[in-house]
């Protein structure tokens, strides 16, 4: 950071003025009462004086005040001396002390950011540890009773091994959408634009979850406008990630007996507004601005109950943005939420 101090003189040109007249009238009295007053000697002698007072105060000042306020960088850590170092000081203090300020202002700002910074490192870590500890000692839990002799009764060797299965299947999809999200904040994943028909890959996703949706009677379907092929342009598997899991997610939280909903809307000539609409829950809007994180969940214990990674909206989240869209959320509790995201339209193959 560098910082232009502006130079003043009126500090010095002022007292040196102050100084000069004070000699004139000095040497004007010496020269009434001891010697003739000689006004061309008066003249040179006292502009020869101002000017020499002026530079000396001048200097002395500037220095004066850069070693005080490195004395100030030195003893105060939040500031950096080479900040001030070969630059010209200004003798205007307002203008010194706004400037210090301002610099020490900027500093308590990016102090507060890396609080927050350390603060959100810390809860991620701990959602992480959590998240691995609980799959982790469900699988331990299981081999441990098999190996102490369990895995000598065929009906519980099964039903452990089957728990214990699904328990290392959760760890694979905790690391694998860790994976995924590292690979989309730091743009490692590159993404395979393609143009495709956007509702045969929403009725993919309907066939898929249709059981799971059935279980809870939540029927799957599109708005009352009957659609035909919609071709838009991104990555097909990326895409179809994203409504994976909003659809997935519909249906988790869910109520039973329910609807989720799929719209397909004009936002403007090159661009569609997808709309995930459902009857569940809904969510507190104390929630909404957090939704994304990872790990985030509303509700810890019923969310760890229905399962997942806790990565699925922040990854959601990721892969819009990689794709420069945007992705919104409304939601009323006990009404429903209504998820809804950007993409780019495109012709027909």
């Amino acid at each position: 950071m560098g910082v232009k101090y502006r130079k003043s003189y009126k500090f010095a040109a002022k007292s040196a003025a102050v100084i000069s007249l004070f000699a004139m009238l000095l040497l004007v009295m010496l020269q009434y009462f001891y010697f003739n007053i000689n006004v061309l000697f008066t003249a040179i002698f006292v502009l020869v004086f101002f000017c020499f007072s002026f530079f000396v105060l001048q200097y002395r000042v500037e220095r004066f005040i850069y070693r005080r306020i490195q004395k100030i960088y030195k003893e105060v850590s939040i500031l950096d001396e080479s900040v001030l170092r070969n630059q010209p000081i200004t003798t205007d203090m307002q203008t010194l002390m706004y400037e210090v300020n301002k610099f020490a202002s900027e500093k308590k700002i990016e102090i507060e950011l890396l609080k927050v910074q350390e603060e959100y490192r810390r809860e991620f870590i701990g959602n992480v540890a959590h998240e691995l500890k609980t799959p982790l000692f469900t699988v331990q839990g299981y081999i441990s009773t098999l190996l102490e002799g369990g895995v000598k009764d065929k009906t519980i060797r099964k039903k452990y091994l089957d728990r214990a299965d699904k328990g290392i299947d959760r760890l694979i999809d905790i690391v694998n959408d860790l994976d995924m999200i590292t690979k989309l904040e730091t743009n490692e994943l590159k993404l395979n634009v393609q143009v495709f028909d956007i509702v045969a890959l929403f009725q993919s996703v309907f066939d898929l979850l249709e059981m799971k949706a059935d279980k809870k009677d939540i029927t799957l379907m599109f708005d009352k406008d009957h659609y035909r092929s919609i071709y838009v342009k991104g990555d097909r598997e990326k895409i179809n990630q994203v409504i994976l899991n909003l659809i997935d997610n519909s249906i988790k939280y869910g109520k039973e007996n329910g609807t989720t909903e799929v719209s397909i809307k004009n936002l403007t000539d090159k661009k569609l507004l997808i709309r995930i609409t459902d009857n569940g829950f809904g969510i507190e809007k104390k929630h909404i601005n957090r939704l994304f994180e990872r790990f985030y969940r509303t509700d810890s214990s019923r969310s760890r109950d229905i399962g997942g990674s806790g990565l699925g909206l922040s990854i959601v989240k990721h892969i819009i943005e990689a794709h420069n869209e945007h992705i919104y959320v409304e939601s009323n509790l006990g009404v429903g939420s209504e998820f809804s995201f950007t993409i780019e339209k495109a012709d027909k193959k």
